[in-house]
């Protein structure tokens, strides 16, 4: 055991070299027990581009130089400037007008309910006070963002207080309706995950279509938590852009750097930024590394590169190929029930040759055994999630779920496999 403490990994595991990344390149992670395996998930789904991309590096490595730290702090850097320009253009400068940084998805998370109470509080408000997510959504681990999250993750364990959150079905525009005809006037934001959750359940037409009408109706804050969904992931370059009415904020991370630092934004509209504005209201939140020089370098770089190279476009092309890989597997494979998600930001559901669900411990096994056969992915529920890189080639695609399948069929009776070769 060595002394580092991992994310999400037990006690027993900790220290085995099958697990120590020793460095990456393009799609692929080679790790200190010699083994070099396709990264099947993006990093944790934000190098969208592939590993070590040399136009990101060289930025980064500029602003080290340039400016070791500057932050944004009761200061502002050009570094930050760039950034929030680079990023307004690429949400769109008639709708968005500001960028807020952050260093993370959850604790930007925590930033927009803050901002919401107090974007309605200026405003003579002070009871719109509860915030509206999703089940099965997932926004952060730390504590507002832990709150805000619909999945149960042991927030009463670790004694989150969720009581002015309020969870709903995703897709049920009628649950919404209820909650609405109810609270409406209480509720400063609705935030949603255009994608919900590890489990990746695309919202629909139809609920979208409500929330903006409700959105118009009672007036609370629509935000569109982005950060999984952006820079590519699902077709657009944002998943809200196509909304029949775009979000007041949009929250963006995983993508944003490429997952060359840690960054995240909260991008508002005008009318959010003007409320504050016309009361020169300080909005009380800060953090030591956010819109940092080399953060927003690594921002200003990806943007480019996403253009340069029309990673947009390249990951549609992306999602293409594993749709048609991914429904020829679950055609053919006993194991694999339903295909989720959209895009490049997908999961498999599974069951156990009887037919029963996969449990956690079941679902960590399988994990391991496909990367014993030459990728890796992150457990998702009831089975897997795949994320691959918009930057993947054709062969890269029929190679991951080529190593899904071998460790599917390590799962099966060795009669079950004879009769299947």
């Amino acid at each position: 055991m060595t002394a580092l403490w991992p994310y999400l990994v037990p006690p027993s595991s900790h220290g085995d070299d099958r697990l120590c990344a020793t460095g990456a390149q393009g799609h692929r992670v080679t790790f200190a027990d010699g083994r070099t395996v396709l990264d099947g998930d993006s990093g944790l789904w934000n190098v969208n581009l592939g590993y070590n991309n040399p136009h990101i590096a060289e930025a980064i490595a500029e602003a080290a130089r340039n400016a070791s730290y500057l932050g944004s702090f009761r200061f502002e850097n050009v570094y930050a400037r760039r950034a929030a320009e680079d990023l307004v253009r690429v949400c769109g400068p008639d709708h968005y007008a500001r960028v807020l940084f952050s260093t993370g998805g959850g604790v930007a998370n925590d930033a927009v309910m803050k901002l919401a109470r107090l974007h309605h509080a200026v405003q003579g408000a002070p009871q719109r006070n509860l915030v509206v997510a999703l089940r099965g959504s997932f926004h952060g681990l730390t504590f507002g963002g832990f709150a805000l999250t619909g999945e149960d993750l042991g927030q009463r364990v670790y004694g989150v207080d969720q009581r002015l959150i309020r969870h709903v079905t995703p897709n049920d525009t009628a649950e919404l309706g209820r909650l609405m005809a109810a609270f409406g006037r209480q509720v400063a934001a609705v935030v949603v995950e255009p994608v919900v959750g590890t489990g990746t359940v695309p919202l629909d037409e139809e609920y979208v279509a409500a929330l903006v009408r409700l959105r118009d109706e009672h007036g609370f804050l629509l935000v569109a938590d982005e950060v999984a969904t952006g820079f590519g992931r699902t077709g657009g370059y944002f998943a809200s852009e196509s909304w029949p009415g775009l979000p007041d904020v949009l929250v963006t991370s995983k993508g944003l750097t490429n997952g060359a630092c840690p960054a995240a934004a909260l991008v508002v509209s005008h009318g959010v930024a003007q409320a504050l504005t016309e009361h020169d209201t300080v909005f009380a939140h800060a953090e030591t590394q956010g819109a940092t020089a080399l953060a927003c370098a690594a921002i200003s770089a990806t943007i480019a590169e996403m253009e340069r190279l029309d990673a947009v476009a390249a990951g549609r092309d992306v999602a293409a190929w594993l749709h048609r890989e991914l429904t020829d597997l679950l055609e053919r494979h006993p194991l694999v029930t339903e295909a989720t998600g959209t895009g490049c930001f997908r999961s498999l559901r599974l069951v156990h040759p009887d037919g029963s669900d996969l449990t956690g411990a079941d679902v960590g096994d399988l994990v391991t055994r496909i990367r014993e056969a030459g990728a890796i992915v992150h457990p998702g529920p009831s089975g897997i999630q795949l994320v691959p890189a918009l930057t993947y080639r054709r062969e890269e695609v029929s190679e991951l779920v080529t190593c899904v399948e071998a460790g599917l069929e390590s799962l099966l009776p060795a009669a079950a496999q004879a009769s299947r070769s």
